[in-house]
């Protein structure tokens, strides 16, 4: 093994943590807290947070690090439970829990519009759903496997109010 391998092999990379920029750290922490369920792990005001729930962490930056409307996705263990729980505490469902052949996930919206992508094993005995992209259009499975967007004015997603096919997306200000 060269020095150039054994230098690589010894050092471990020990996890990684997603970055969301925020508009206002205060209140990203009180609706991560508060409604999606996770605990403020540190916190330096005006500047960035780290959140986790389970294994999970996340960091919250004020106003840097990234553009808003970033996803990310996490395994969880029952996405259908976590949409009761979610919808309980008035959290932004933004595509409820569908099936898909990678996994029973859903979609849930932050204040800045990040996009927290949650999802559990698939249902066997479940078709497939449609998805939703970030700009809230709806996809469905063709004929053959491929994914075919549908045309604005399809009322499949009546669960989706803010980002619903049928609906236009309202421009942010």
């Amino acid at each position: 093994m060269s020095q150039t391998d054994a230098s690589k092999a010894a050092v471990r990379f020990e996890g990684g943590n997603p970055i969301f920029r925020v508009e206002s750290l205060a209140a990203s922490i009180k609706y991560y807290v508060r409604v999606l369920g996770f605990k403020l792990d540190w916190e330096d005001p005006g500047i960035g947070a780290s959140v986790t729930r389970g294994r999970f962490a996340l960091f919250l930056i004020e106003g840097d690090q990234g553009n808003p409307g970033g996803w990310v996705w996490i395994g969880v263990s029952d996405a259908e439970a976590l949409c009761q729980e979610y919808r309980a505490a008035g959290a932004k469902i933004r595509h409820p829990p569908t099936n898909y052949s990678w996994a029973y996930e859903m979609q849930v919206e932050d204040l800045d519009g990040n996009v927290l992508r949650l999802g559990s094993e698939p249902k066997k005995d479940e078709p497939f759903g449609e998805w939703l992209d970030m700009r809230g259009d709806a996809w469905v499975m063709a004929v053959g496997g491929a994914w075919k967007r549908v045309e604005r004015g399809w009322s499949g997603c009546d669960t989706c109010p803010r980002y619903s096919a049928y609906e236009p997306q309202r421009p942010r200000v």
